[in-house]
């Protein structure tokens, strides 16, 4: 009873903060329009992988579009941009069809929109964008070590327990997953692309007064 006790508390504290952070965010049409991009971007990336003897797969660093979303733009709507892409998933993909109802919370809504996290401490060093890279890592792989003991401890390897199973899956695609990942988003230009954006926002706001 351990693992589902600690699973629906790190569901609730999870979404009581994200939701808390989520407060006075506006839907524009310029936020809908880059939340629907960044959506397919991470779909996309989503379905191409490599499947590795483990049964994981280590996929094509799907992170980046919505944590690039979070620095460079807003992460409310990255917030809510990966909450999209959580409930797609479960109609387009078929690695994502959940066993339970249950999983759907712990960890299809929390292991995309966590993503925004990686803007929560700015983003105007490199410092603090890789604590913001790593903390929205180290809570996906939380979503998805705790849906692995709780929802499929089953296919658990002959002599692995629940717990052992589910750290060494996830460690094999997880780990050079999110090193790709924060490779990629530390090379990019992020205070240039925050900078680009910011400007198109500020024209797009003097045209609309004008």
């Amino acid at each position: 009873m351990t693992a589902p006790v600690i699973a629906a508390l790190f569901t609730a504290v999870y979404f009581g903060a994200t939701i808390r952070l989520c407060r006075g965010v506006r839907l524009c049409a310029k936020s809908l329009a880059l939340g629907g991009v960044i959506c397919a971007a991470t779909l996309i990336l989503e379905a191409i992988y490599i499947p590795l003897p483990t049964g994981a797969s280590i996929h094509a660093v799907p992170c980046v579009p919505l944590m690039l979303l979070a620095l460079t733009y807003d992460r409310r709507i990255a917030f809510l941009s990966g909450w999209v892409c959580g409930v797609l998933l479960l109609v387009i993909n078929p690695l994502w069809q959940p066993v339970h109802w249950a999983q759907i919370f712990v960890e299809h809504l929390v292991c995309f929109s966590c993503l925004g996290y990686a803007g929560i401490f700015g983003a105007n060093t490199r410092p603090k964008i890789l604590a913001g890279i790593l903390l929205a890592l180290f809570l996906k792989f939380c979503g998805h070590v705790l849906s692995g003991v709780v929802f499929f401890s089953q296919n658990a390897w002959d002599g692995w327990g629940a717990w052992a199973y589910s750290l060494t899956y996830h460690l094999t695609s997880k780990i050079p997953e999110g090193i790709a990942t924060a490779v990629v988003l530390m090379l990019l230009p992020v205070a240039g692309i925050r900078k680009a954006i910011g400007k198109e926002v500020l024209h797009a706001n003097r045209s609309t007064m004008d």
